[in-house]
C-alpha cells in the first residue's frame, strides 16, 4: 500500500482551489439513471470513489465519458437502457455510499437486487431508514445472503415519511426514488446539508419538482421521466475546511479557491476563536497564522450547519498544539476517535472520555512518527499533524485518503510542503522515534 511522507515545519504560502464534492458527486452519479438521457457533470473529483461507483454504473449499462472542459474535469453518464439491475457485493462492500443505486433502479426498472454495503469502519451505519423509505413508497423488501430484493413493478407512490432521526444518505436516496414515483411524496426531519440541495436542484434540472430541499421539510412532486442535463457539482466543504486547518496547523498564509465561504462558516468561527486570521470573499478564503500558539477551542459535531463530523479529526490534530485544554464531542459516529492513538504516537495528549469526548491538552511540539491512518478523515488528521510535527512522519494506509482527497499532495506541495508519496514498494529507513 501507499505511504505519505512528511517532513515537518514548513509554512505553507499560495493558493489551493477545492474540487468538487466528493458527497455530492456520487450521489449525482448515481441519479443519471434515472433518466434514458445524458447526464454531463462537470468540476467533477477525480477519486477512487468517483471511479469505482463509475465501474458500478458501467454494469448497469451506463456509458461513461470522461473529459476536461472549462470547469475542470467532467463526466457524461448516458443509460439509455437499464440492461442489469444487480449490483455484486464485490463492488458494493467498497463503498458505502455506492448502496444508493438501489432506489434510482427501483424507480426506473421497478425491481432491483443490491448488496448490502461496506465502506469505513467508523460506527454503526445500518441502511434501516433507506428500505423503510423505500418501503413506504410501496416498495416489497426482501433480504437474504446479503443482498437486498426490492420490487415495484407497477411503480413507487407517493407517501408521508418522516425520519426518526436525521439520516443524510437515507435523505438523497429516497429523495431519488421519490422523483418518479406516483403522486407527492413529503419527507419530515430530512437533512438540511448543501449536497442534498445540490443534488435537489439537479434533480429539478432534469425535469423533477422538489422543493424545500435545505430544510426538514421537503416535497416531491412525482413526475413521468426525467431528461438529462448539465450540472456542476458543488464545491467539497470538507476538502475546504480540511486544508484551511492545514494552513493553520502549519502556519503562512494560504488561500483558498473555488470554495463557498458560507459552507464552512462554523468552522472559520472557531479557528477565528482560536487566534486564526480568517478573510473571505466571493470564492475565496484566506487563512493566515502568526508565529504564537493558537488558543484552545470546544467543538461539538452536530448535523448541518452544525460542526461536520467530518472535520472533526482534522480540527482535533489543531487543538495538539493549541494553548490550553479543549474538548472535543462527537455526536454524529460512536466510533470516530480512532485517529487518537495514531496522534498520540506523534507526541499529542488526549484523553477520550465516556459518551463521545475527547480531552485534548495543547503539547509544545510534535514529532515525526510512523501512523497508521484508519479512515478516510482520521488519513487527513494525520497529514495536518505531520505538516507541524517535528522531523518526518510517515502516514501508512493512506488508501483511504485517495477515496476523498484530490491531489493532496501535489496541492500542498505547491504552497511548500514537504510531502512525497511513497508507493507499497518503496522502502524507507526504520525513523529514529
Amino acid at each position: 500500500m501507499d505511504r505519505i511522507a512528511l517532513e515537518g515545519g514548513t509554512p505553507l504560502h499560495g493558493d489551493i482551489p477545492v474540487s468538487g464534492a466528493k458527497n455530492s458527486a456520487i450521489k449525482l452519479m448515481a441519479a443519471s439513471l434515472l433518466t434514458s438521457e445524458p447526464v454531463r457533470l462537470t468540476n467533477m473529483p477525480r477519486l477512487a470513489d468517483t471511479r469505482l461507483l463509475g465501474r458500478l454504473l458501467q454494469r448497469f449499462g451506463t456509458q461513461i465519458t470522461e473529459s476536461i472542459g472549462d470547469d475542470g474535469q467532467e463526466t457524461l453518464l448516458h443509460t439509455p437502457e437499464i440492461t442489469s439491475a444487480f449490483a455484486p457485493y464485490d463492488l458494493v462492500r467498497q463503498m458505502r455510499a455506492s448502496f444508493n443505486v438501489l432506489g434510482p433502479l427501483l424507480a426506473r426498472t421497478g425491481h432491483a437486487k443490491v448488496s448490502l454495503p461496506g465502506g469505513c469502519t467508523i460506527g454503526a451505519r445500518p441502511v434501516d431508514l433507506h428500505l423503510k423509505a423505500l418501503e413506504a413508497l410501496g416498495a416489497h423488501i426482501d433480504m437474504h445472503e446479503g443482498y437486498v430484493f426490492a420490487q415495484a413493478p407497477r411503480g413507487l407512490k407517493g407517501a408521508e415519511i418522516e425520519f426518526p432521526f436525521v439520516s443524510v444518505g437515507a435523505t438523497e436516496h429516497a429523495l431519488m426514488a421519490a422523483t418518479l414515483a406516483h403522486g407527492t411524496t413529503v419527507f419530515h426531519n430530512a437533512a438540511c446539508e448543501p449536497e442534498i440541495v445540490d443534488l435537489a436542484e439537479c434533480l429539478n434540472a432534469m425535469g423533477a419538482k422538489v422543493s424545500g430541499a435545505g430544510t426538514p421539510t421537503i416535497t416531491v412532486e412525482g413526475v413521468a421521466s426525467l431528461k438529462g442535463t448539465d450540472w456542476s457539482v458543488i464545491c467539497d466543504r470538507i476538502e475546504a475546511g480540511t486544508y484551511a486547518l492545514a494552513a493553520a496547523m502549519a502556519g503562512g498564509e494560504v488561500r483558498l479557491t473555488k470554495v463557498r465561504p458560507e459552507l464552512i462558516g462554523i468552522l472559520l468561527d472557531k479557528m477565528r476563536q482560536a487566534g486564526c486570521e480568517i478573510t473571505t470573499g466571493d470564492n475565496t478564503v484566506t487563512i493566515k497564522r502568526g508565529p504564537g500558539r493558537l488558543k484552545a477551542v470546544d467543538i461539538t459535531t452536530e448535523v448541518y450547519p452544525g460542526f461536520a463530523t467530518d472535520l472533526q479529526a482534522q480540527f482535533m490534530a489543531l487543538m495538539t498544539l493549541a494553548d490550553g485544554e479543549s474538548t472535543v464531542r462527537e455526536t454524529i459516529f460512536e466510533n470516530r476517535f480512532m485517529h487518537v492513538p495514531e496522534l498520540s504516537r506523534l507526541g499529542a495528549s488526549i484523553s477520550v472520555q465516556h459518551g463521545g469526548e475527547a480531552k485534548v491538552t495543547g503539547v509544545d511540539e510534535l514529532r515525526g512518527a510512523q501512523v497508521m491512518a484508519t479512515d478516510l478523515r482520521a488519513s487527513a488528521c494525520l497529514i495536518i499533524a505531520g505538516l507541524a510535527a517535528k522531523g518526518e512522519t510517515i502516514v501508512n494506509r493512506v488508501y483511504h485518503l485517495d477515496r476523498g482527497f484530490e491531489n493532496l499532495e501535489g496541492k500542498l506541495s505547491a504552497c511548500g510542503a514537504k510531502i512525497r508519496r511513497l508507493k507499497g514498494d518503496t522502502p524507507i529507513e526504520e525513523i529514529d522515534e
